[in-house]
């Protein structure tokens, strides 16, 4: 079957997602109508007043609507990350949470939550959950590294070891710190996207941008870098300057987005390979294609999370992990080679 060009593949993923994200605004135990939905937010955008109910608007615009968009931006940067990921590493398996920055950036998070109150400010969060997913990438590269060179096929082994250690010192810090927190770091190693508010789609937004940015600029590099070192390196790519600046950029958004939403695992992993026969692995078309659907895919997954037991809501790490687990069973059953 002949492949549909990128750009329609853009075009078309980009009028699926702000659809995906009135409908979903919709769901949860009180149902609205996307037209009702769709209204209430074009009001607020351009400054109008409506004549419906002042507990549906709540709902709405300052409830449902910042849980689905921080879905979306959280989704669309764990996506951008694991296509990197999977390039730098040569190895489709490769995702945030599988090599451990994900767990590396929840036990910052869990320290911080503990121990450290607001040391920093309100960048407290984001700069613990960042310097615990770059712990977790140095260690991860370390273990992986064999005679001078970094070799895929203990990534995977050495991202396993670092992400039990991550969460057993999550856990243990757990153990030592206050029991009334557990609650809390139930949501940081399971994942969700409840707490969501307006102000605090600022930092992970701006972060996912940058992030997308710097990974295609380097969308040659990466391409190169696919096709193994020896490749890269007769193609002039610096090829380890280039895997620590793509693993340091990979830790500062995983850990922006854990900081938010807790350690959400799997949409790294499924996304790039559910888009690459859609856009091919020329990475200056997978990226955006992957940032879209990354997005719509968590978004869904968040509707999921918080209708299958309603009223009360599940984890979203949960039903991701249910979805990834599943595709990376069948990935590794049917997919040949990780390569």
């Amino acid at each position: 079957m002949k492949r549909a060009a990128p750009a329609v593949i853009v075009a078309s993923l980009g009028v699926v997602l702000p659809v995906s994200v009135v409908l979903a605004t919709g769901f949860g135990p009180t149902s609205i109508a996307p037209r009702l939905t769709a209204r209430i937010v074009a009001a607020h955008l351009l400054h109008e007043p409506g004549d419906w109910n002042a507990s549906l608007d709540t709902i709405v615009w300052l409830i449902r609507l910042p849980r689905v968009l921080l879905a979306g931006i959280v989704g669309a940067a764990l996506a951008m990350v694991g296509v990197a990921l999977q390039a730098v590493t040569a190895n489709r398996l490769a995702d945030p949470h599988l090599l451990g920055v994900s767990s590396g950036a929840t036990l910052g998070a869990v320290a911080a939550t503990l121990f450290l109150g607001a040391i920093f400010g309100p960048f407290t969060l984001s700069i613990m959950a960042f310097l615990g997913a770059l712990l977790a990438t140095a260690m991860v590269i370390a273990l992986a590294h064999r005679q001078g060179r970094l070799d895929s096929d203990r990534l995977l082994l050495s991202g396993v070891a670092v992400s039990f250690v991550m969460l057993a010192g999550a856990n243990l810090l757990l153990y030592l710190g206050d029991q009334r927190a557990a609650s809390s770091i139930l949501f940081w190693t399971l994942g969700g996207v409840g707490l969501a508010r307006w102000s605090l789609l600022g930092v992970p937004a701006s972060m996912a941008l940058f992030g997308g940015i710097l990974l295609l600029a380097r969308r040659r590099e990466l391409n190169a870098l696919m096709t193994g070192d020896l490749a890269a390196v007769s193609l002039g790519v610096p090829v380890s300057k280039m895997r620590w600046e793509i693993f340091l950029v990979s830790a500062l958004v995983t850990g922006a987005m854990v900081a938010v939403s807790g350690a959400i695992g799997f949409v790294g992993l499924v996304t790039p390979h559910v888009c690459r026969p859609l856009a091919g692995a020329e990475h200056g078309r997978l990226l955006p294609v992957s940032a879209l659907a990354g997005a719509i895919l968590l978004i869904w997954a968040d509707v999921a999370a918080r209708t299958l037991i309603a009223p009360e809501d599940l984890p979203i790490g949960v039903v991701t992990a249910l979805l990834g687990g599943t595709f990376f069973i069948a990935l590794m059953r049917f997919g040949g080679q990780s390569r």
